[in-house]
């Protein structure tokens, strides 16, 4: 994921990852069939890295239900994913990848589709306001504000990211 973030899908060679783990030549090739499985693979582990610990999900639970909850859990999904600043740009690489790689993009449409799923079921047992609806449009509203963070992060200061997820909530998830 490093590599694929530093240098782009074209970067991702078996030579480069062999130098980014710091084994020997030849070695990443006993791993991957080739440059397809390698593309493939990182992008189901991308996913496995982004998901919150433990901690997170407990403490997530154990809070309120309420709009200003859910502002505030939004604004540490994004606070996160960005502190995970390789995995997402990687993830942004295997996208644009998957464009031209069929393999890669049914991995990724199946990881994305679940992790999509996972969190509407996820939301829908916890008992914050708002709908299935509410929740795919934060996400797509909250992916492009972190790309902006990650590509571009002076256009937004910290303090007008966090309101803008605020506002996202607010203006979406309807108040109860």
């Amino acid at each position: 994921m490093e590599v694929l973030a530093r240098e782009g899908a074209r970067g991702l060679t078996f030579r480069a990852v062999d130098t980014e783990a710091a084994v020997p030549a030849g070695t990443a090739s006993n791993y991957f069939a080739g440059r397809d499985d390698l593309l493939t693979q990182a992008g189901a582990r991308v996913y496995e890295r982004l998901q919150p610990d433990e901690a997170t999900i407990a403490r997530q639970r154990a809070a309120g239900r309420d709009r200003e909850t859910y502002a505030e859990l939004m604004r540490e999904l994004v606070g996160r994913i960005a502190r995970f600043r390789t995995g997402y740009l990687a993830l942004l690489e295997l996208r644009l990848e998957a464009t031209r790689r069929p393999g890669l993009r049914k991995v990724l449409t199946e990881r994305v589709r679940a992790d999509l799923d996972a969190n509407v079921a996820y939301h829908e047992a916890s008992g914050l306001p708002g709908d299935a609806m509410a929740v795919k449009l934060l996400m797509l509203t909250l992916n492009w504000l972190i790309v902006e963070q990650l590509t571009l992060p002076d256009v937004f200061t910290e303090a007008e990211r966090e309101q803008l997820v605020t506002a996202a909530v607010e203006r979406i998830v309807a108040a109860e």
